[in-house]
């Protein structure tokens, strides 16, 4: 029987899967995540290895994934992944990448003209590849039908005219200009501030601090809560040690006050949090554990087929 994907209803919204990659990302714990001494992951170990933390090769583990939502009739992707065939001089990991993430789209019954909204969550290479696909020698939007939800300051921010600094250094190079710049081109972005109401199941809220436009997507429907927080959780290890910035965290101290207030926002509301890479199970409840959070429960997905 085919396996076309993991899905979970919460109040009448349903949420896909749909995975680009999974697997090492080719960094240490030290490197990925210099805030964290060594310890904690082997403290940890129990329930990091292997889906987050190979303590063979030390080595993180990660996925690449879409939520795909179904709310009110309209079917929305919340962050579209590395994308195929981009040039990455400086992320060789992300590079000239060829992955069957249109035919896992299409295993979930949606095509790229399905899409009615893209929501990036901000602007980083492994968040808006696949906004756009090449036609020939051109980049053109993946999802021709749908409106692309970007924050306004991070559009400001990775905007190369604008001469901004960026811990990435030259990380995201090439980015904004094959997967940012032809999709507001072609008059199919929306750039919001503050937030954003999408439906009445659906907004969008600020969360700065891993960038300075990062966004959450905050999902209220019947007695259901989530958060799609993107990268203000990269690992497990995170929650249980809600200090710990990732590498690429562009105001580290904001960065934590973002992840302690909504991590805090979940475990009040019984929230389920939806990271952006979280490999295995794919998203948590979590509870408070003094002045720190521990996993509560994992999702339960159920399998299309």
């Amino acid at each position: 029987m085919e396996h076309k994907g993991e899905q979970i209803a919460l109040g009448e919204v349903t949420v896909t899967r749909i995975k680009e990659f999974y697997g090492s990302v080719e960094m240490s714990p030290d490197e990925f995540f210099p805030d964290s001494p060594h310890s904690s992951w082997d403290e940890h170990r129990g329930w990091l290895a292997p889906d987050f933390w190979n303590p063979d090769t030390d080595r993180c583990q990660s996925a690449i994934q879409s939520w795909l939502l179904r709310s009110e009739g309209r079917t929305i992707l919340v962050d579209t992944g590395v994308g195929n065939h981009k040039d990455r001089p400086y992320a060789p990991v992300w590079s000239r990448r060829d992955t069957s993430y249109l035919d896992n789209l299409a295993a979930a019954g949606v095509r790229p003209e399905d899409i009615d909204i893209v929501i990036n969550t901000h602007l980083h290479i492994d968040h808006v590849g696949w906004n756009t696909r090449l036609d020939g020698r051109t980049w053109v939007p993946t999802f021709p039908n749908a409106t692309y939800l970007m924050p306004r300051r991070d559009f400001e921010f990775w905007d190369p005219a604008n001469g901004n600094e960026s811990v990435l250094g030259r990380g995201n190079q090439n980015v904004f200009e094959d997967s940012v710049t032809p999709v507001h081109q072609a008059g199919l972005a929306r750039l919001w501030e503050g937030s954003y109401r999408i439906d009445k199941n659906l907004r969008l809220e600020l969360a700065a601090g891993h960038t300075p436009g990062s966004s959450v997507l905050v999902l209220e429907s019947g007695g259901d809560r989530a958060l799609f927080v993107g990268d203000l959780v990269h690992t497990a290890l995170q929650i249980a040690e809600p200090d710990t910035n990732s590498c690429f965290c562009e105001d580290p101290a904001e960065a934590r006050a973002t992840r302690h207030k909504l991590l805090g926002q979940a475990a009040e509301t019984n929230a389920l949090v939806f990271p952006a890479h979280f490999p295995g199970q794919g998203a948590a409840e979590v509870e408070r554990d003094g002045s720190k959070f521990a996993i509560k429960e994992w999702a339960a997905f159920s399998r299309i087929s």
